[in-house]
């Protein structure tokens, strides 16, 4: 493990995005809004195309921070583990996650 505390990547943190999380915080606030809206939709019986299409959308904001998660990850934890030797268990968790991005 590196001396430097700020590349410990381990599952308690610090995190490749934590640099960011002001910008992914919001972003996610943003999806929270989407997602409050199509409640509001389906409440006020909104015609189901137009439901489908936020939904749609929702979903791809969603996929966008998904990536921008997993570019992080690939920058900063598996380099790091690289750095320090052995990247294969943090590649074993990049794979995984992606794994399960193509599968949703």
């Amino acid at each position: 493990m590196s001396d430097d505390t700020t590349h410990q990547h381990g599952p308690d943190g610090p995190h490749g995005y934590a640099g960011d999380k002001p910008a992914l915080l919001g972003r996610l606030k943003r999806i929270e809004g989407q997602i409050r809206g199509l409640q509001r939709m389906v409440d006020e019986d909104t015609y189901c195309i137009d439901v489908l299409t936020q939904i749609s959308a929702a979903k791809s904001a969603l996929h966008a921070v998904a990536i921008g998660l997993l570019e992080d990850h690939l920058a900063h934890c598996v380099v790091d583990a690289a750095r320090e030797g052995d990247p294969s268990v943090k590649v074993k968790e990049a794979s995984d996650a992606i794994a399960r991005l193509v599968r949703s």
